[in-house]
């Protein structure tokens, strides 16, 4: 993919935005997808995806002439960061975005189509809702994007993939995209009979190499204070998982109890609640945001360093996935996943599966350490004052009083 083959409005903009060069998958695709051609698009997160199909497949939309471009996506979240994302670079081209998400107010969404806008975003609930009746027609849409299909195609979500595609002709445009393809392409296979080519750059790719992977040992019963030791630390502020809502819910509670300013982002919350935790978090007035596997996919946090994983995660891809919210577009970062002797070696499992480097970190008064405490000189991978991600060597142990000094941001940006 050239620059000067882009339109020259976009060439302002990829200037004005910074992109030094297009990451791998978006060179890979980009002359398939805009020459029409269906395929599959493999990459880590964090490396362009939503990009490296919105830019071909805009170039192709003709302003003025109905829905032609539809792209699916497995999460509210995701579905408004797209649409967030999409809509600058189609305005450029006289195009209009409208995203179709669950929660949403549907009488206004429905307004909005009303005006026909030329690409569509949606998740799958809402949109057969809309095809059902009748309110959204599927028969000009041209090009269909399955963003994040791994999760799309699973057994909840594979009844309504199954009406959106019989609803769109047989002749549009397919392109499926995944940072998993060992389960993305089993389940595509069973939707698509002909064998589409995949663009994997998975091995290729080497952005995600600047993370790195830490466990910590501390007792279950105490992980709360763990993350309120951790949302104490100087700079600091990181994306929480658990494996269960109902744990997110007690923690956040006694995380507030002791003044610390953390929110959470569950399913089962409004789309309000959601969006004002996130934009609350964005804007760094949040050192931690407290959440499950529904912000594992697609979330771009601007210059995010810190995942924390209260507990070991179920399963290798939802490691992947939540990991995948830093170190994005090649910027470094640190997961750091609470554990116990018990369940270190089912850690230890994922990471060898995914062929990542593990090495034990400390919480060690106000710091958190790479070298044994009681044996070492301290090395902490939070950043120096010019915001520095790599691990530095502490002249001197800080004490951790439990008190931010009335700061609420993390510094981080």
């Amino acid at each position: 993919m050239e620059k000067q083959f882009l339109p020259e409005v976009w060439q302002q903009r990829i200037i004005s935005e910074g992109f030094e060069q297009a990451s791998l998958i978006q060179e890979k695709v980009f002359s398939d997808l805009y020459q029409g051609k269906s395929l599959v698009g493999i990459a880590p997160t964090g490396t362009g995806k939503t990009l490296a199909y919105l830019w071909p497949t805009l170039l192709k939309v003709k302003p003025k002439q109905g829905n032609q471009l539809l792209i699916v996506t497995p999460s509210q979240e995701l579905g408004i960061q797209v649409a967030n994302v999409a809509r600058p670079w189609a305005a450029d081209l006289d195009l209009h975005v409208q995203a179709l998400i669950g929660g949403a107010n549907k009488k206004r969404q429905l307004e909005k189509l009303k005006a026909k806008p030329e690409i569509l975003i949606g998740t799958p609930g809402r949109l057969v809702e809309l095809m059902k009746e009748k309110k959204l027609k599927a028969a000009h849409i041209q090009m269909v994007i399955l963003d994040e299909v791994d999760q799309l195609l699973q057994k909840e979500a594979v009844g309504f993939m199954e009406s959106i595609l019989k609803s769109v002709p047989k002749t549009s445009q397919y392109a499926f995209f995944s940072a998993t393809g060992e389960k993305a392409l089993p389940a595509i296979k069973r939707f698509v009979q002909s064998d589409l080519p995949v663009f994997d750059v998975t091995k290729e790719e080497d952005s995600h190499k600047k993370v790195t992977h830490y466990y910590l040992v501390y007792p279950a019963r105490k992980r709360v204070d763990a993350l309120r030791r951790m949302g104490n630390l100087p700079d600091f502020q990181g994306l929480v998982f658990f494996n269960e809502v109902q744990d997110l819910g007690s923690a956040e509670e006694k995380l507030q109890y002791h003044h610390l300013p953390v929110a959470s982002l569950a399913s089962d919350q409004s789309k309000i609640m959601r969006k004002q935790a996130l934009e609350n978090f964005r804007q760094q007035q949040l050192v931690e945001l407290l959440t499950t596997d529904v912000a594992s996919r697609g979330l771009d946090i601007a210059d995010l360093y810190y995942v924390i994983n209260a507990e070991v995660p179920n399963t290798a891809e939802s490691y992947l996935h939540r990991a995948g919210r830093i170190g994005r577009m090649g910027k470094s970062g640190a997961v750091v996943t609470i554990v116990q002797e018990h369940t270190l070696p089912q850690l230890k499992k994922i990471t060898n599966r995914l062929k990542l480097s593990l090495q034990e970190i400390y919480l060690y008064e106000g710091t958190l350490t790479t070298e044994n405490p009681e044996e070492q000189p301290k090395t902490t991978p939070t950043k120096t004052k010019k915001k520095s991600k790599k691990p530095k060597k502490s002249k001197k142990k800080p004490k951790n009083k439990g008190k931010r000094n009335g700061k609420t941001s993390s510094g981080n940006r």
